[in-house]
């Protein structure tokens, strides 16, 4: 199996994108990511190597995806908006051998990552290389132009070999790359798949807002929609107003996104409420959607949103909501075919029904750990298979899920997971910095956002002073902004004489939040 293949039996002149006006078919995406693999092949791309994808929201994303999946390589795909240092920790990590680039950063981004000694190589829509000449060094490159040759038939994988590793953050702050086999990708695509009604179908028109370096862009979307041979709008950039131009422009029918886009949807102003008529299917997930953003949403324009629930270990998606069920707050539907879900107490033991607990998960869409990181994957997966969500929830009489509380130290802006132990790590570096606490705090636009609680040094915070005098919050926040992601950086940073600390002397984030 490879789950490349999964793009193949579609019409080739179906079409599999829309982006920017244009039309990208299902062939063009074949024919275009065959073009890639050869590329791949001949710069000495094997089995089991590691291909970096760093693209935007584009036809191009997915040329790679499904090139860089065919030639047997392992698909590593990277935010295309963070800094450099971060994204050479990360290739780093996974140690890869070539990188894939696109959209307007690409540019700017070969040179520096060549000098790293990356084999870095721009790629266009057409799977053509931009430039590439210079790419890499000799001994791992030859002459770069038009890809020569045959590149082979689509290499047959087992099931559990690996198909993508995803960055997540780990509690001690450094990178942990979720391990995704083909088997496990695909198993997830099959389950959502079942769920009738709340899929999508080959008539179906659907919209990826959501980027593909998440995995519910990744695989809950652009993997189904691809899957059974549906439609896909792409969209770069989340913006109301674009969006609710797109939608019926484009007749599109599946909605996905996170709470926030749907929260900023209800609030925006100049919709007259008409837009989303073409929407049969919204679905929300990437963090918990509040019941009144469900409810002003609905009201405004008409349509339902259905909550799901997942995670990166699960491929993501572990629970469909029931059609014919009311929703609650923070409901979440059962657990789709074939996977295993308990709720266990502090010691493992299995609760009852209506007993708060932590949520396990089992089924052959859980990956198998973190890639050459034997702690972080102890702590997830147990020895008989049961993913260790760290989400706390309680299941009814009927099997249905709700979620109460998730790990308490993670933070979630936009759907995107972030850990406060990273932004502390960076922030300890600066030499105006004494100690850091970092936690989340409630954000209207972004559903939660990064708030540092920070400790100058005597130099800059003199006792006889009343303000910091050798540090700011705006330095603090563009020192952040070059080594994280911009959901990672504060948006604001809270100076104290001292942080607030437990009987052991640790500092106490419940008191600060």
């Amino acid at each position: 199996m490879n789950l490349a293949t999964i793009i193949e039996p579609h019409p080739a002149d179906a079409v599999a994108f829309r982006h920017d006006g244009r039309s990208f078919s299902y062939g063009e995406l074949r024919d275009h990511a065959t073009v890639t693999r050869a590329h791949l092949v001949r710069y000495g791309v094997e089995r089991g190597d590691r291909v970096a994808l760093v693209f935007p929201t584009t036809p191009a994303f997915a040329v790679a995806y499904f090139a860089a999946l065919g030639s047997g390589a392992v698909a590593v795909p990277l935010n295309p908006e963070s800094p450099v240092a971060e994204l050479a920790t990360e290739l780093g990590t996974v140690r890869a051998k070539v990188v894939l680039l696109g959209g307007p950063r690409a540019a700017a981004l070969r040179g520096p990552l060549t000098d790293l000694g990356y084999l870095a190589l721009e790629l266009a829509e057409s799977g053509e290389l931009n430039g590439a000449k210079d790419a890499g060094s000799a001994s791992t490159a030859g002459e770069a132009g038009g890809a020569e040759g045959d590149p082979g038939p689509i290499v047959d994988c087992a099931p559990d070999d690996t198909a993508v590793l995803l960055f997540t953050s780990g509690t001690a702050g450094s990178p942990k790359a979720a391990i995704l086999t083909h088997g496990n990708l695909r198993a997830n695509i099959d389950q959502m798949e079942l769920a009738v009604g709340l899929a999508p179908t080959v008539d179906d028109i659907g919209l990826l807002v959501v980027p593909p370096f998440h995995i519910y862009g990744l695989n809950a979307v652009l993997g189904i929609h691809l899957f059974v041979g549906a439609r896909l709008v792409l969209m770069e950039r989340f913006d109301a107003a674009t969006l609710l131009d797109l939608v019926p422009r484009e007749g599109i029918t599946v909605l996905p996104g996170v709470p926030e886009l749907f929260a900023a949807l209800a609030n925006y102003s100049p919709a007259t409420g008409d837009e989303l008529r073409s929407v049969r299917l919204a679905c929300s997930g990437a963090a918990p959607l509040p019941l009144e953003v469900a409810e002003r949403f609905e009201s405004r324009f008409g349509v339902g949103i259905w909550q799901a629930y997942g995670l990166t270990g699960a491929s993501p998606t572990v629970t469909f909501p029931d059609q014919h069920a009311t929703r609650r707050p923070l409901a979440v539907g059962v657990p789709l075919p074939g996977i295993e879900m308990k709720i266990v107490d502090l010691d493992g033991q299995p609760v009852e029904h209506g007993d708060h607990g932590e949520i396990l998960v089992r089924g052959p869409n859980v990956f198998s750990g973190y890639f050459e990181d034997a702690v972080a994957t102890r702590a997830a997966l147990d020895r008989a298979g049961w993913l260790h969500t760290g989400d706390i929830g309680v299941m009814d009489d009927d099997g249905s899920l709700t979620i109460v509380d998730r790990h308490k130290d993670l933070v979630i802006v936009s759907g995107f997971n972030v850990f406060p132990a990273e932004v502390e790590h960076v922030l300890e570096e600066y030499p105006a910095v004494a100690e850091v606490v970092v936690i989340g705090v409630p954000d209207p636009a972004l559903g939660e956002s990064v708030r540092a609680y920070v400790v100058p040094t005597t130099e800059a915070w003199p006792e006889d002073a009343v303000a910091p005098e050798g540090v700011t919050e705006a330095e603090l926040i563009d020192y952040c902004a070059r080594y994280l992601a911009s959901y990672k950086c504060p948006v604001n940073v809270v100076f104290m004489r001292e942080l607030p600390r437990g009987l052991h002397g640790k500092a106490l984030r419940r008191a600060l939040a």
